[in-house]
């Protein structure tokens, strides 16, 4: 690793009135939750078809079985790691605003982390497709599906952008606002390769942050938009930073 860019990452950070963490599927990996793209990626098992909204109303129990196996099976059982932790405790003592993540796993949120802004949404809440009932999933039936409302009957979808949706208008508009007053930007985790969401770190390196990017390996921003590149997994690389930052 870079010890120099780590020592001036942890100045930045020191000395940052607002500072925003930009996560992606790289920072779940070391969960056990595989990113959707690439070799060892979910879309290499599983038809994405199936996140399709269309089809999804027109295939429900398909969607619905496959959505059940992903989702609830598979990453339900995914724990916050150190690199959660990491971000967490950073909050807490005030090195970090908030967080904008594209991960829809909510493991943040059960690392500890508040103000934390579901670009794509959150896979531990349901909401139905008739009359906007919200549901969370312990009170969600997987047995039965597809899922139904017990309110009216209509058919329930995890309250996550399937293929043919917009981004949540309220997640939207808090992310441009972090990326426009943030005085620094992490970016970890991602390769920033998903519209639109990858153009919310070029916006705040436009509006004068000071970029540091974590991943194991160089993505779209490394070479265009990165000031500090830090190579490496997203747990060592926090944990260095909040051993500096932090007094535990």
């Amino acid at each position: 690793m870079d010890s120099a860019g780590l020592q001036q990452a942890v100045e930045w950070l020191k000395h940052s009135d607002y500072t925003t963490a930009f996560t992606g599927a790289g920072i779940s990996v070391e969960s056990g939750i595989p990113p959707f793209r690439g070799p060892q990626g979910l879309w290499s098992k599983y038809n994405p078809i199936v996140l399709d909204l269309d089809y999804f109303h027109q295939h429900p129990l398909e969607s619905w079985k496959v959505i059940k196996e992903i989702f609830y099976d598979f990453f339900g059982k995914a724990k916050p790691n150190p690199a959660h932790h990491a971000l967490a405790e950073m909050q807490k003592a005030g090195f970090l605003k908030n967080i904008i993540t594209q991960n829809i796993d909510n493991l943040h949120q059960e690392a500890g982390s508040t103000d934390v802004i579901e670009f794509h949404g959150n896979s531990h809440t349901l909401v139905c497709t008739h009359c906007g009932k919200t549901f969370g999933i312990k009170n969600i039936n997987f047995d039965k599906l597809p899922v139904s409302c017990d309110a009216c009957g209509a058919l329930v979808k995890p309250d996550f952008i399937f293929f043919g949706e917009g981004i949540p208008p309220k997640a939207y508009e808090k992310s441009l606002e972090a990326a426009q007053k943030a005085k620094v930007f992490l970016v970890i985790g991602t390769t920033g390769e998903i519209m639109p969401a990858s153009q919310i770190p070029i916006l705040a390196k436009q509006n004068g942050a000071k970029m540091i990017e974590i991943n194991t390996e160089t993505s779209n921003y490394t070479h265009s938009i990165t000031d500090i590149f830090l190579r490496g997994k997203a747990s060592v690389v926090l944990n260095q930073i909040t051993n500096q930052l932090i007094d535990r």
